[in-house]
């Protein structure tokens, strides 16, 4: 495959800015101290690209943290990852594309054991200290032999700038790059790095999405803030943002921490909470890649909801971010207000007289659930935009929400009715 579009190498949505202290790494291409990784075509994509990469930390007392898609119907490569990984010590990752290996049964199962097994040796850890990871096409078996010979290959080319081949081996659909690095400078003095590459284009849904994400820093931390810290910037980032609402199979985030650079970060410190909104900021920066890259997408979509009742608030952000009409009118530009109010009704169902307040890009369209008059010409111009913002307001007060969303137009359609052809 041959990758177009345009990567994406600084922040440059208004939505993502850099918080105090943090400046864009130096050069990106370079992993934090402590980590070497690589990626080769191994013969698993029809296309021959490359589809194996290898990430490994140099570092016996890495710490680490990993999430995973809550689907029930997850994939081999995460299911022996969480039963056969110490999840806070993982110094390896393994990864395929051009095939999920997921609904492939025992045959699948024993084919992700294969893989962990194989990196193990190459990286001269312990099994259980692999993750496994594969992303592709559901149900067709992985012929892990094919892993195995490039991992085999690959152990002479890892390097701490092995980013661009390890970031090209977990690529599928995304038609760029998405990574980025950040160097933190810590209240107590001491700079850090953070690095993170991602995948996800398609099959993107909050709890979630068909999305890999490996994260990297060379500071030290203890296994429950690097599991804490990791939660909640999740929550915030990846569970956030939806393509099409559909829940994968594969989805996987895994943080790990080399400590290389000697310096820790305390818990319940102002270096925590420093480190907390660089890795928040960074993570929410890749989602909204992946958000910008929904297959076909040309905009971005951004919906606020605020409320008295937690429930409503989470159910009319989802409903408005997943609505086909909302979405392709986001991709035509259309300022059609009137499909944000029917997804939040269809969402909160025996409410009515719903009093929902509906402004676009900072215009307001609907107050209390009545047309207000407006400027149609300016508003059709703010919509036109790639990014668009829109904020409902529910009743009462105490709850807010918000999820990044993408549009839905025909090149999407074309993607997914020949994905497997």
């Amino acid at each position: 495959m041959s990758f177009g579009g345009a990567p994406a190498p600084g922040f440059s949505t208004r939505w993502t800015p850099l918080p105090q202290g943090v400046a864009l790494a130096a050069d990106p291409d370079v992993l934090p101290a402590g980590f070497r990784a690589g990626g080769l075509a191994a013969g698993i994509k029809p296309s021959g690209g490359i589809d194996v990469g290898l990430l490994v930390c140099d570092e016996s007392a890495v710490t680490s943290a990993a999430r995973f898609t809550r689907s029930g119907t997850q994939a081999a490569p995460v299911l022996v990852t969480r039963e056969h990984t110490r999840l806070d010590a993982i110094r390896t990752v393994v990864v395929n594309s051009g095939n999920a290996n997921a609904a492939t049964g025992a045959q699948g199962y024993q084919q992700a054991a294969k893989m962990q097994g194989a990196a193990a040796m190459t990286s001269g850890v312990g099994e259980d200290q692999v993750a496994v990871c594969s992303t592709g096409v559901i149900g067709q078996q992985l012929d892990a032999g094919k892993v195995v010979a490039g991992l085999a290959a690959l152990r002479e080319r890892l390097a701490p700038d092995g980013l661009v081949d390890f970031q090209r081996a977990i690529m599928t659909t995304d038609l760029f790059e998405k990574r980025a690095a950040l160097e933190v400078t810590l209240p107590s003095g001491p700079v850090v790095r953070l690095s993170a590459q991602a995948k996800g284009a398609g099959m993107i849904q909050p709890s979630f999405a068909t999305m890999l994400c490996f994260v990297q820093t060379d500071a030290a931390l203890s296994v429950q803030t690097a599991d804490l810290l990791l939660g909640v910037c999740v929550q915030r980032s990846f569970d956030r943002i939806s393509v099409d609402g559909q829940l994968s199979t594969n989805d996987t985030v895994i943080l790990q921490a080399s400590g290389a650079s000697g310096v820790t970060i305390e818990p319940e410190s102002p270096d925590e909470l420093r480190f907390g909104e660089a890795l928040d900021t960074l993570l929410r920066h890749l989602a909204l890649l992946i958000v910008r890259d929904g297959e076909g997408s040309v905009r971005t979509g951004r919906v606020i909801v605020r409320g008295g009742h937690g429930p409503n608030v989470e159910r009319a952000a989802r409903a408005v971010a997943n609505s086909p009409l909302v979405k392709t009118a986001l991709h035509g530009g259309d300022p059609n207000w009137g499909r944000i109010v029917q997804a939040v009704g269809m969402a909160l169902v025996d409410t009515a007289p719903l009093p929902v307040d509906v402004a676009i890009e900072g215009v307001q369209v609907c107050v209390a659930g009545q047309a207000v008059p407006f400027d149609q010409g300016d508003l059709a111009a703010r919509v036109e935009a790639d990014e668009v913002e829109y904020v409902i307001g529910l009743p009462g007060d105490g709850f807010e929400t918000e999820v990044f969303f993408s549009d839905l137009g025909h090149e999407y359609i074309r993607i997914n009715a020949e994905y497997t052809t």
